[in-house]
């Protein structure tokens, strides 16, 4: 495992992070999985604070878990019971936080809001989640495919099949830096942002990756290795039924995977709308590797501390 040279001290967005980066990444968090003991004193002395403007089960569980794993002690924040409820911006909150703490994760809204944080505090912040970005679990998502010998593999085919949303631009994001080609299968109101398509294009240019879009979901999982789906409907958003009547047909389900490969792997963020977005014998079944994206949350992300704390 070659070392890289750290460039940033935030994890706001994987547009920020080098292919050599992520690469790294993933390689600690295999060794981080299979040698815990060798990182237990990495956040030793150290404070790190999580800021959730939203609920959470994986986030909130894996990075306080990661964080005590590695040494350090976890204050869990709620904006709700803090001055920012109200008020106080979040540049304001931001100057406390540099002085009382290590580190802060934040899963919220705006991504200007991690945005604001990170420009008015000198401790590395990360983003948890917001509307735009969910890059901790893209990282996890890719060390997933890296454990299972896919991610890398020849003419790998990888379909995103449902609502374009934080998930998918991150995947996208993602997959170009490492230069791999990915599918989106999304009805064409629920397209990926043009303005990110249009970044994309000039890093798929340096990395050679190809990024397809497709309003026809049979054809986007046609001979697909891997299939990933996520919720249609966001924290909010949960009584848009024309949003969900659109995407019926943009279901995980058996007669969909059937155009894929033999063995095609199902991959779902969690949580997971039953018979939604995705069906339980889907979901339930051998070929799906979404309970090991669940635990590898645990992994990346310690990988993650590690790399932006260890010297």
């Amino acid at each position: 495992m070659q070392k890289v040279k750290k460039t940033k001290k935030d994890f706001l967005t994987l547009r920020d992070y080098s292919k050599e980066e992520i690469i790294y990444l993933l390689e600690l968090a295999e060794d981080v999985k299979k040698n815990g003991y060798k990182y237990s004193k990495i956040l030793k002395d150290k404070n790190l604070a999580l800021l959730f403007d939203k609920p959470s089960t994986r986030t909130r569980i894996s990075f306080e878990a990661g964080i005590n794993q590695l040494g350090g002690n976890c204050l869990v924040l709620d904006s709700k019971t803090m001055q920012i409820g109200r008020g106080e911006t979040y540049s304001d909150t931001a100057k406390i936080f540099n002085s009382y703490l290590d580190g802060v994760i934040i899963r919220t809204f705006k991504q200007e809001t991690v945005e604001t944080i990170a420009d008015n505090c000198d401790i590395p912040v990360i983003n948890a989640l917001t509307d735009s970005y969910h890059p901790c679990q893209i990282l996890s998502d890719m060390f997933t495919l890296y454990e299972e010998k896919l991610l890398f593999k020849e003419n790998m085919k990888f379909a995103y099949i449902g609502d374009s949303n934080n998930v998918l631009n991150s995947l996208l994001i993602g997959f170009t830096k490492l230069g791999i080609d990915i599918t989106a299968g999304c009805p064409e109101k629920y397209s990926p942002d043009k303005k990110l398509l249009e970044y994309l294009k000039s890093e798929s240019e340096k990395s050679g990756n190809k990024i397809t879009v497709i309003n026809n979901p049979e054809l986007a999982a046609k001979d697909a290795d891997v299939i990933y789906t996520d919720v249609w409907v966001s924290m909010g958003d949960e009584e848009n039924t024309q949003k969900i009547y659109d995407l019926k047909p943009y279901q995980i389900n058996m007669s969909l995977i059937s155009n894929a490969k033999t063995g095609a792997k199902i991959m779902h963020c969690l949580p997971a709308h039953r018979e939604l977005e995705i069906t339980s014998e889907v979901l339930d079944s051998k070929n799906s590797i979404v309970w090991m994206q669940a635990k590898n949350r645990l992994y990346a992300q310690k990988a993650l501390l590690t790399f932006l704390y260890s010297n």
